[in-house]
């Protein structure tokens, strides 16, 4: 099976063309293909295929063979490979996922590709559509979450996923993989949650770290991105265009007034390859 491995400001992906390609079962597939030491390695899975209502269809798989709605990064991977594999000529496409439809246009800088800007719609924050269960106010605003014997205060927001989003004062203290799965799994979060974990630099810059459901700790976040800046809105601790920085990078996040947000940032190819073991 042919693929090509892209990453997102360190957020790796293998994407496939299902337009050539065949795979029976995307979800083993996933686990198989992305594990770093006896597959090619990466965070996620994605498929590209046809759709009846958009330009492509989008499949992402997580590592651990979970489905993902909706990824920002992996988004401006794919408008590039579409565009660079010439799948299509459009410099803006429509792809079609399980967040709904879902608009990348690629940045030009001096007449060369230099990354992708996406429309990733509005944000969600009734409870039911993050979903997040309990006795909380909408929006659920710095709300308390009990986690063992622990209270973790986070704003939950979807940006096509469901996210929980915790201000601390200094995100490289953190302990993520002890605290990260714990929220990811809360009985709160009945599709579990991406949880992310921010330090306000200032009111145009966020400091970011990210522990992904179904991938675990991961170098950028591009729906988290959102998520945060939304959440940092919400709790009047920035203004609505800022620099979300990320371990892998920095996005530009802008949540504009006709409630639509909108991430800029790089996306780079690494290498493209043939997968020779049977899937």
């Amino acid at each position: 099976m042919l693929f090509s491995k892209w990453h997102g400001l360190g957020n790796d992906f293998v994407i496939v063309n299902g337009f050539e390609e065949q795979i029976s079962d995307f979800s083993s597939a996933a686990r198989q293909i992305c594990d770093r030491h006896f597959g090619v390695g990466a965070d996620g899975l994605v498929v590209i295929l046809p759709s009846s209502t958009a330009d492509f269809r989008m499949r992402i798989f997580n590592s651990d063979g979970s489905e993902a709605e909706m990824c920002g990064n992996v988004t401006r991977c794919m408008m590039r490979y579409v565009y660079e594999t010439a799948l299509t000529d459009k410099t803006r496409v429509t792809l079609e996922t399980l967040a709904g439809p879902i608009k990348p246009e690629l940045l030009f800088s001096e007449g060369v590709v230099c990354g992708a800007r996406v429309d990733m719609g509005k944000p969600h924050l009734k409870l039911a559509d993050i979903p997040l269960v309990g006795n909380f106010a909408e929006p659920a605003v710095n709300v308390p979450i009990e986690i063992g014997s622990q209270i973790v205060y986070g704003t939950a927001v979807s940006t096509g996923n469901p996210h929980f989003v915790v201000f601390v004062d200094d995100v490289d203290t953190l302990d993520l993989s002890d605290i990260g799965p714990k929220i990811e799994t809360s009985h709160h979060f009945p599709r579990k949650t991406n949880v992310e974990f921010v330090q306000v630099v200032s009111r145009q810059e966020l400091r970011m770290r990210v522990w992904e459901r179904g991938a675990g700790i991961t170098l950028a976040c591009g729906t988290g991105a959102c998520a945060t800046l939304v959440a940092a809105v919400l709790n009047d601790k920035a203004d609505r265009k800022a620099q979300v920085e990320l371990a892998g990078g920095n996005l530009s996040v802008e949540w504009e007034e006709d409630d639509h947000l909108y991430i800029s940032g790089p996306a780079t190819e690494v290498f493209r390859g043939e997968y020779l073991l049977k899937l």
